[in-house]
């Protein structure tokens, strides 16, 4: 998993960091399991999703999302292909 060139900018400047040594082992433990080639590279993803913050589900969406996956489990969920042909649409037609 590399994202050092996401944003187009390749020139690098070394800061240094103080953090937890907790904190420390926790990122040691699981910056390469996560698939980062190198502990920096983690960090500076880590740091690109602080200023730009991946987009976030609602708790009402979370929800909803829970309970459509409890349906397909009871059964209760249908195909579009089904729906269409039983209402004979053609999902072809354009």
């Amino acid at each position: 998993m590399s994202t050092d060139a996401d944003d187009g900018d390749s020139r690098m400047e070394k800061i240094n960091v103080r953090v937890p040594e907790t904190l420390l082992k926790e990122i040691d433990a699981e910056w390469e399991r996560r698939g980062y080639s190198s502990k920096s590279e983690a960090i500076r993803d880590a740091l690109r999703n602080w200023v730009n913050p991946p987009a976030t589900l609602s708790e009402e969406t979370l929800d909803d999302l829970e309970e459509s996956s409890k349906q397909i489990e009871r059964g209760e969920t249908r195909s579009l292909d089904d729906v269409a042909e039983e209402y004979d649409v053609d999902l072809d037609a354009e």
